[in-house]
């Protein structure tokens, strides 16, 4: 149910609303291979005109574009030489990893061809072999005031910042405009309204945003647009206000929190108070009219709360908003797109419980579905996401998402437990249907599911996010350590029934918590986990602003200096396609724990790259492994599987 891909996925609707693109399932397959889909919503029973992809290459995403056009994403598998690519993790020699493939579509899907091979984009057959495989390739903005063109982005040439190039969606050429670190483009005017620079200033790495001045063209440096990598206070330009004439900025340099503020260009000065802030969340940018008529028009806010949330200002997509969500009680309704006249909107549903489903409104009045991504998921077998708070063992508040099994109510017998970091770790988790699987997986099998956002974590504020500097293993660690006690205290979990479970930086933190003297867990599961901080540091990041802002952070107890500790089990699983936490640091860490006579069981995954999305026999391997180690190895036979 979880392994197997999506009956239907990432719907999109073209600017005219005249069509749909999504991946999907083939009829007749079982769910390895997603193709690409096309419906005509002039004649939508003629149904899907269909793409598959293969063992070869697989579609990974596609969107509906305009003037009958698509964009598709492609990856293919590949082993060879890729050192002289700069790859992230510092690999060498010898990889294993994919080349992503970029493609234009038209609606009957009968000609495609490699926009970025045109025109200005094109570069030496090593370059663009380079830009393959670490190429993060997608639309950039659908340009609606031009029905020509839009604009995408890929790694630049040295592979350190983004590419800007505007896409004839008519012939496929394509035109080099800039690079998409460099700031704010005005899609009616075709021009950069802002600069974005990094610079060393008093032997600090400053952030400058500059901007163009209207009469001049000359780009001038605000004062109170820079920041500075000792601070990180954030300033981002999300959107331009036309009539006012005014930026709007999503900052936290008033607040703990992030906030929208207006700054005025001409004055040099922020308005008194925040266009939007969020008592309880952090604010993370505007939304803005997409199409002709209603073209940068203020339609609402975005805020990151239990899910990603539009707070809408504008009256007539606020009805339709509220008149959704009363249609579907207890879900998440998000609008994904709509037409010049809002007789046809894209809008999908989800909970924990519910996987996404599409659907079209028809001129405000009759809703059809589309699909749903799991039908075969019975939504009474889970249960929704509840956002919560603890204590950390300092005073510092702790939030965390708790799932528990489907039915299960205070004063039942107490549950097994697994505590589950997310990656990052400057990161956060989200409250809705949970895309890697584990959530409904774990909870499915009577196991109750904490994920805090313990320090270091983004999303929750300043204060909870630079508390995880420099705290990896130590004060980081801590804040699982007590969210195991508090499973405990709030009489939901077993004490001596609780495991560890996390991927990227979450397996790092199951890691250390191997290595941890006298730690609630029975058992850790670290899927590609970072072992070793002192490889890591090495090879941080190849993007600049990420070593500036955050190498310095990496710091703490490092697991590969104490697996002499090691006290309780862990599986530890990898794939060996990963360029981003290259296997080493799983391979390395299992030897030095059977050097010691540790257990620790490695689970190498062929062909699976670190981030989703993973193919259905990379998610059977993993999660058949988790579920054989919590019942053999922790002794954790859940209320369902016995």
């Amino acid at each position: 149910h979880l392994a197997r891909q999506p009956e239907i996925t990432q719907v999109t609707m073209s600017a005219e609303g005249d069509m749909l693109v999504a991946l999907m399932t083939p009829q007749g397959d079982k769910g390895e291979f997603l193709a690409v889909g096309v419906m005509d919503l002039n004649k939508p029973q003629e149904g899907w005109k269909v793409m598959p992809s293969n063992e070869r290459m697989r579609f990974v995403s596609a969107s509906a574009l305009k003037g009958g056009r698509l964009f598709i994403v492609g990856q293919q598998h590949w082993t060879g030489n890729a050192g002289m690519c700069g790859l992230e993790g510092g690999t060498r020699g010898n990889t294993s990893t994919f080349v992503t493939k970029v493609y234009f579509s038209d609606k009957e899907l009968r000609r495609t061809e490699e926009p970025l091979k045109k025109g200005g984009a094109r570069g030496s057959e090593q370059l663009e072999f380079c830009r393959e495989i670490t190429t993060s390739a997608g639309v950039a903005s659908t340009l609606p005031l031009d029905p020509d063109n839009i604009l995408l982005r890929r790694a630049n040439d040295d592979f350190t910042q983004t590419d800007l190039y505007r896409v004839n969606v008519r012939n496929g050429r394509a035109t080099r405009v800039g690079e998409a670190e460099d700031g704010f483009y005005d899609s009616r005017r075709g021009i950069y309204l802002t600069r974005n620079s990094l610079e060393r200033l008093d032997g600090v790495w400053t952030f400058k945003i500059e901007i163009r001045n209207p009469d001049t063209g000359a780009f001038e440096k605000h004062d109170k647009l820079f920041a500075n990598a000792d601070n990180r206070k954030s300033i981002n330009i999300a959107g331009w206000d036309e009539e006012a004439k005014k930026f709007y900025v999503v900052t936290d340099q008033f607040s703990d929190k992030e906030q929208v503020w207006m700054y005025d260009p001409r004055t040099r000065e922020f308005d008194n108070e925040p266009a939007f802030a969020h008592p309880k969340f952090e604010a993370s940018g505007v939304l803005l009219g997409d199409k002709p008529g209603n073209y940068n028009k203020l339609l609402g806010f975005v805020y990151n709360g239990v899910v990603p949330t539009i707070f809408f200002v504008d009256p007539e997509m606020a009805s339709i908003d509220k008149s959704l969500r009363n249609a579907f009680p207890g879900q998440e309704v998000s609008i994904i797109d709509y037409n010049e006249d809002l007789s046809r909107i894209l809008f999908s549903t989800e909970s924990a419980a519910h996987p996404p489903t599409y659907y079209v409104l028809m001129n405000k009045a009759r809703t059809v579905k589309i699909g749903s991504e799991r039908p075969w998921i019975d939504p009474s077998t889970l249960a929704d996401t509840n956002l919560v708070y603890y204590d950390a063992r300092d005073g510092l508040s702790i939030p965390a998402f708790l799932t528990l099994p489907a039915g299960w109510k205070k004063g039942d017998p107490k549950l097994p437990a697994i505590v589950l970091p997310h990656g990052g770790p400057w990161a956060r988790d989200f409250g809705g249907w949970d895309s890697s699987g584990w959530i409904a997986f774990l909870t499915s099998r009577g196991f109750a599911v904490l994920q805090p956002q313990y320090r270091g974590s983004d999303g929750f504020g300043e204060k909870l996010w630079k508390a995880g500097d420099a705290q990896w293993g130590l004060a980081m660690q801590d804040d699982k350590d007590d969210g195991a006690k508090w499973l405990v205290s709030e009489g939901i979990a077993q004490a001596e029934r609780i495991a560890i479970f996390g991927y990227s930086y979450g397996g790092f933190a199951a890691m250390a918590a191997t290595v941890r003297e006298n730690g609630p867990f029975r058992c850790a599961i670290a899927g590609a986990g970072v072992s070793n901080l002192a490889r890591l540091g090495n090879t941080w990041s190849t993007n600049r602003v990420q070593r500036a802002f955050q190498g310095k952070t990496v710091k703490g107890m490092d697991p590969m200096d104490e697996v002499k500790k090691a006290n309780i089990p862990i599986l530890i699983y990898h794939g060996d396609s990963d360029v981003r936490v290259p296997l080493y640091h799983s391979t390395d860490f299992h030897a030095a724990l059977q050097k010691e006579g540790k257990k620790s069981e490695l689970v190498v995954i062929p062909k699976m790259q670190h981030s989703l999305p993973w193919w259905p026999d990379h998610h059977r391997k993993s999660l058949r492994a988790i579920e054989k180690f919590l019942a053999e190895d922790c002794g954790f036979n859940s209320p369902v599987t016995g």
